[in-house]
């Protein structure tokens, strides 16, 4: 596919469910400028994966929970591309930074997850606002049950972040309206090679067979091209009328009701 002259910026996006989003919009022939950390290999990785679709990119290291560092990795965004079409805000601190229990949370772990997520898409929302044309489009990666429900109780900074973050989208998505840039938030169920990585494998392998028996009624993980796919469908032009929405992409799980037994419930 030839390159087009539409340009995107995807935090966190050298590996997982960032690099699902950016190896799918550059099949469209979106040039990508993948953001990374610390795993500049990983990075290197996407960016050739990219080239392969026959679209282009660049790399550029940031850390999102970091002021400074987002106004730099806008700046760059700018002088390599001279402006922006779709700004996805994925990136997240490790899980080692935030997971514990409200009743044992440090305010640092409570403030570092919320600055490399509300903190950081309110900041790069307003980035992207000056490098956008009309019609653009502006994406957060969530986690909506973390924000309504309470059983996974070592995931509360985290939890209590992603859901700042779809609040902020509402706000914008009016704020934008007039320039006909959307702002919506997705939100993926499990998916293979995301936050269940770095769960200790027998962890990862009981959420694993949870699902696969009847708890998503896909019966299956999804997978960062999953989540790439929703995305896409988002900044296309068909999806102009759609904002301000959470968009849950999970297989169906989150329809599945955890008071009854599967076997009630699949009959």
């Amino acid at each position: 596919m030839a390159k087009s002259n539409r340009f995107a910026l995807i935090t966190g996006s050298s590996r997982g469910i960032g690099r699902g989003i950016a190896l799918r919009l550059a099949e469209q022939g979106v040039r990508v400028a993948v953001n990374y950390l610390s795993n500049e290999s990983a990075a290197k990785a996407t960016l050739a994966q990219i080239r392969e679709r026959k679209s282009d990119g660049i790399m550029i290291r940031a850390d999102v929970s970091k002021p400074e560092e987002i106004k730099k990795m806008f700046a760059q965004v700018k002088a390599e591309f001279g402006s922006l079409d779709i700004f996805v805000s994925n990136a997240r601190t490790e899980v080692g930074t935030f997971y514990q229990p409200p009743a044992l949370l440090t305010l640092e772990q409570w403030d570092t997850a919320m600055d490399s997520q509300a903190k950081a898409f309110l900041l790069g929302v307003r980035e992207s606002m000056a490098l956008m044309h009309n019609g653009g489009r502006i994406l957060a990666v969530t986690y909506e049950p973390g924000g309504r429900l309470g059983g996974w109780q070592p995931w509360v900074a985290m939890g209590s972040a992603k859901v700042a973050m779809e609040s902020l989208c509402r706000y914008f998505a009016v704020a934008l309206a007039p320039r006909n840039i959307t702002v919506n938030a997705v939100s993926p169920g499990w998916i293979e090679d995301s936050v269940l990585n770095s769960l200790p494998q027998a962890v990862h392998d009981m959420i694993e067979d949870w699902h696969k028996k009847g708890w998503t009624p896909m019966g299956r993980l999804g997978t960062p091209a999953d989540i790439g796919n929703a995305v896409s469908l988002l900044c296309s032009p068909d999806a102009g009328w759609i904002t301000g929405q959470t968009i849950t992409v999970d297989g169906g799980a989150s329809l599945m009701d955890p008071s009854l037994p599967l076997e009630i419930q699949h009959g």
